[in-house]
């Protein structure tokens, strides 16, 4: 008996940040769940599976439209020309969209109750499949427990969309233990929510199986679905199949010892390229962050912009349509002297070194410039990468970049008279 657990799939969901990047194909960005999906159903036709387990966020809320509904009975409906049972609770991205609830599914698509917990039973394969789906969005009811007890005699498995005692990233949604799973005697534990693989107990198995496709640079690395093989005398075989088609990377450059622009763009394309070699022929978007002490510190604060377009043209030039850089952040330092530089510099240093040091005023810099940080384009207002003048290490990090800036420029004016 072969089985596939996916969950997370949230469909049409868009890749976020790239639609903006000169260069990036949209198209392909736009259709990436889609085509994760599509690896889906070809794997399960392909090893002949006898049933997909869908365990929850299969969409991603509410549609623009019913394509997206139309698509996914299209899909399944290959599965079902398979003989492939499907078998759904919807999740809490689920239950945000109303037009999921009204879709007439394909006969071989059952989803579960969210009424109460629900069991299907197969028969011919002596399988039975517990699960209920969300009600609701927000779910802080332990839906675990309710589960009914095992059926004596059949292989018994657990879908539940749930973050267990908490995962970092992830809302606390139908909380539960792990003894209240591995307790329960199932012989397999589905688990959605959470968007990383993770096999948290073996003994029962207990698994998170991840999203299909990562849609942002907190969903970084290899996705995919698990692929189930049980044989009577035999351990589970568990196997993590990647069917995604467009990975993220967050890419470090340490720049500590150069000492050009040259320089900082031949270390990022060496790192950049072991990062490709590494997920080919899968194309990678690339969120690059240069650090290290360097003397090239206030050079490259002073014009950040720069830097910017000059890692994201030897990208081009270098990977062509392998590497999409999603976004440039620069959190270098500069190089510590021994000897203190006398006169204004100096005085400015100390300065900024006492600012630095004290977190009230750092607040207190915030507030002052709050009212500015409003009037920013929105990339520097929203996401995980917003500025908050109500952090004193984000405002640590902005006076540092600010004095290298100041310094670099003063200097050239020094010099020009």
């Amino acid at each position: 008996m072969k089985f596939i657990h996916t969950a997370d799939i949230h469909l049409d969901s868009p890749l976020h940040r790239l639609e903006a990047y000169e260069g990036a194909p949209v198209e392909e960005i736009r259709q990436a769940s889609r085509r994760a999906f599509e690896n889906l159903i070809d794997l399960a036709i392909d090893e002949v599976v006898d049933f997909v387990l869908i365990v929850g966020d299969l969409f991603d809320g509410d549609w623009k439209d019913y394509n997206t509904g139309l698509y996914f009975i299209k899909q399944v409906k290959r599965l079902g020309e398979a003989r492939i049972k499907v078998f759904i609770i919807s999740g809490n991205h689920d239950a945000a969209g109303k037009m999921t609830r009204t879709l007439p599914y394909p006969d071989n698509v059952h989803v579960l109750s969210p009424k109460k917990p629900e069991t299907q039973i197969l028969e011919d394969l002596k399988v039975a499949i517990h699960g209920q789906s969300f009600s609701k969005v927000a779910v802080t009811d332990n839906l675990a427990i309710s589960y009914p007890d095992p059926i004596s005699g059949y292989f018994n498995i657990g879908m539940l969309h749930t973050s267990l005692t908490g995962r970092e990233g992830h809302e606390n949604y139908a909380p539960c233990s792990l003894d209240d799973l591995v307790n329960k005697g199932y012989d397999y534990w589905a688990l959605g929510h959470v968007h990383q693989f993770e096999m948290v107990a073996q003994d029962p198995p207990v698994v998170f199986c991840g999203c299909i496709q990562g849609r942002h640079i907190r969903e970084s690395g290899t996705k995919g679905c698990v692929l189930v093989t049980a044989e009577e005398g035999t351990p589970l075989e568990i196997t993590c199949h990647h069917i995604d088609v467009i990975r993220w990377e967050q890419v470090n450059v340490d720049l500590e010892g150069v000492v050009s622009i040259d320089a900082i763009l031949e270390r990022f394309q060496g790192v950049l390229e072991t990062v490709l070699d590494r997920h080919d022929p899968k194309p990678v978007v690339a969120r690059v962050v240069f650090g290290g002490e360097t003397d090239m510190h206030a050079q490259i604060a002073a014009d950040p912009e720069h830097i910017k377009e000059s890692v994201r043209s030897t990208a081009i030039a270098n990977f062509g349509e392998r590497a999409w850089i999603e976004k440039v952040n620069v959190r270098t330092r500069p190089k510590i002297r021994t000897v203190a530089d006398p006169g204004p510099l100096h005085e400015l240093s100390t300065l900024v070194g006492e600012l630095m040091s004290n977190d009230p005023e750092l607040l207190a810099l915030g507030k002052e410039l709050s009212s500015l940080f409003q009037k920013l384009p929105s990339d520097y207002r929203q996401g995980d990468e917003k500025l908050q003048p109500d952090d004193p290490q984000q405002m640590r990090e902005l006076v540092e970049q600010a004095h290298a800036l100041l310094v670099h420029r003063l200097k050239n004016e020094a010099g020009a008279s």
